[in-house]
């Protein structure tokens, strides 16, 4: 483990506010989400749950907003931004959050983050790292997968990331992440099937 390439960058606050570039890969760079077609990419049933649950991160954590993203066969491309001055917004504004207190719903470790205390206590929202958000992301897209019969889809370990840190970088990659499947023949993860 020693030899282990380290993805992110060194003393970085990972939680902190900004817009991130993510990219994630399918173990063995399996084509295992759909297929281009005419330049477009065409999601299959397990495509389309690496989508839903991208977009369910949003749903999931208020301070995530979600920018240009991308299901390719074989990975996913995407902007996340985190945002915590909109979680003071939404618990002010009285967001149902109601389902967080019941003690009978399912969840993960992942999800208690979002509980309060206790009922005397105000609501106070952990803010996850983007480690701990593509965690989320890639276990239960994973785990909707198998219950949809692929037991053998994995995730590559780890993931990808690039700190947007001005408007020209967020166009360039937005653009990129949005004409990846016009390119997918030169894309740097392209196998044939």
């Amino acid at each position: 483990m020693h030899n282990r390439k380290l993805n992110r960058l060194q003393g970085y606050d990972y939680s902190r506010n900004a817009l991130y570039f993510v990219t994630s890969c399918v173990q063995d760079r399996i084509c295992w989400f759909g297929e281009i077609w005419d330049q477009q990419m065409l999601l299959n049933e397990y495509g389309k749950i690496a989508e839903q649950q991208w977009y369910w991160l949003a749903q999931q954590y208020p301070y995530v907003i979600l920018h240009q993203f991308v299901v390719m066969p074989n990975h996913i491309h995407g902007i996340i931004e985190i945002d915590d001055s909109i979680v003071d917004s939404v618990v002010g504004t009285g967001r149902d959050l109601s389902h967080l207190n019941d003690d009978n719903a399912i969840g993960t470790g992942r999800d208690l983050s979002l509980r309060p205390q206790s009922p005397l206590q105000p609501e106070k929202i952990k803010i996850k790292s983007l480690s701990e958000l593509m965690g989320a992301y890639k276990t239960t897209t994973s785990k909707q997968i198998h219950c949809a019969g692929l037991v053998n889809f994995k995730w590559q370990r780890s993931f990808h990331d690039h700190i947007i840190r001005n408007q020209a970088s967020f166009i360039r990659i937005s653009d990129y992440i949005q004409n990846n499947p016009a390119n997918w023949k030169e894309d740097t993860f392209f196998t044939k099937r």
